[in-house]
């Protein structure tokens, strides 16, 4: 037996395969955040149109708390350096805290416009300290399992969300953006008090190398898991998101609310399947789960343009559902794999691609199904997809096992583990 392959066949309960108490507290952050998100999205298109702007300027609002993000990501990994992620990632939910509360009381569509923005700002400070977190505070054999169980956090919140939102709307437009406001104070309250000040998944847990960024950036699993969390950000913000809900009313004749059902049954599918996908991940390997999910993924978001009725479409959906939960554990465990002890900046630009891809999206899709049609439009989120796939298979076929080495201290931002 090659002992490379030996960490995989450890019993499942061991201490190796054991999560930290960091990957359980990550994972209620990210329900909390996902709850109160989900309740603000149903209602923000809304409230913006209640200033007497046009739907250009409605879709502004929503593309400037992504287009921030995307602006500030770079700027986390310095930040994570210098005050740790636990200090970093409660600042930035406590921003989008404060600014969603404020938001709720505008007067006028710019003060909306400006609070957004300062809500993508702490939202890039969450996503990228709490990655961070994540990633280094698990042993190499259980960051699948650790990035299915964070995202399955915010897959149950999201699915919560909408459904609350519903009933806050019914007293209040703006009811909402308090109740997105109080459950990112409790998950900020809840970051600052139970996660630990320094990564330690166990006593006896060997160091991470610190490896160059520029080492990291050459990575062929780090260059991947950045080309198809592109792809997947396209194909789910921009494909899916943006052109499913038009195709359902105009193509296939059915009410709106067909939309919520499938995107429901789609979501309930991905949270199944999180579990067996972040297994798959680690005892199987990143390279065959990244290769299976961005196949499938390609497949099925092509299928959607030529689902002959509802019924089809649901479980085409359904299928990239399965895929999207090994595209949502894959890529971040060989993130993790690849930058070792430094998670700052390559976890700020594996996120910088997805938002890429969810900013570029939805306007390429749009444009290109009012000029040539929607299967040319799913067809470009497919081979995005597949270009993921292409580079997943130059991946090497097992990930290195980290090295037990001691930690040098960065002579730019003090030690890169220290998390707070």
């Amino acid at each position: 037996m090659p002992p490379a392959r030996r960490p995989f066949l450890r019993r499942p309960g061991t201490r190796a395969e054991r999560l930290p108490r960091e990957v359980y507290v990550l994972g209620l952050i990210a329900f909390c955040v996902a709850v109160g998100f989900g309740v603000l999205v149903p209602v923000l298109p809304v409230f913006a149109r209640s200033f007497g702007v046009d739907n250009f300027a409605v879709g502004a609002v929503v593309s400037a708390f992504a287009l921030m993000r995307l602006v500030c990501s770079p700027f986390c990994g310095r930040l994570i350096a210098l005050f740790g992620e636990r200090l970093v990632l409660a600042v930035g939910i406590y921003v989008v805290a404060v600014s969603s509360g404020l938001a709720g009381v505008s007067t006028s569509y710019e003060q909306l416009l400006v609070l957004r923005g300062l809500g993508g700002i702490g939202s890039a400070m969450f996503t990228v300290s709490a990655t961070t977190l994540l990633l280094t505070s698990v042993r190499h054999e259980v960051r699948g399992r650790a990035a299915g169980f964070f995202q399955a956090g915010f897959l149950i919140g999201g699915m919560a969300g909408p459904a609350i939102g519903g009933l806050l709307s019914a007293i209040s437009i703006t009811a909402p953006f308090f109740f997105y406001a109080a459950t990112l104070a409790v998950a900020g309250t809840v970051g600052l008090l139970l996660l630990r000040t320094r990564s330690a998944c166990d006593d006896d847990a060997p160091a991470l190398p610190v490896r160059p960024l520029r080492e990291v950036l050459r990575d062929r699993g780090f260059q991947a898991a950045c080309l198809v969390n592109l792809g997947q950000g396209w194909s789910s913000f921009g494909v899916r998101s943006a052109l499913v809900p038009v195709l359902v009313v105009e193509v296939l004749g059915r009410d709106t609310s067909w939309t919520g059902i499938a995107f429901t049954c789609a979501a309930v599918v991905q949270t199944i399947a999180v579990g067996p996908a972040g297994r798959f991940v680690d005892t199987v390997g990143r390279r065959p789960a990244m290769v299976l999910g961005t196949s499938l993924a390609a497949a099925a978001i092509l299928a959607v343009a030529f689902a002959p009725n509802i019924g089809v479409l649901i479980a085409v959906l359904c299928v990239y559902g399965v895929s999207a939960a090994f595209l949502g554990t894959a890529p971040a465990a060989a993130v993790g794999d690849a930058a070792g002890a430094r998670g700052g900046t390559p976890v700020a630009i594996f996120s910088m691609s997805s938002d890429v891809g969810a900013i570029l999206g939805p306007l390429v899709a749009g444009f290109l199904a009012d000029q040539v049609g929607y299967p040319v439009a799913f067809a470009v989120g497919a081979a995005l997809l597949l270009v993921g796939t292409a580079a997943s298979v130059r991946m090497p076929r097992q990930s290195p096992q980290p090295t037990p080495v001691t930690v040098p201290s960065d002579p730019e931002g003090g030690d890169e583990r220290r998390l707070g």
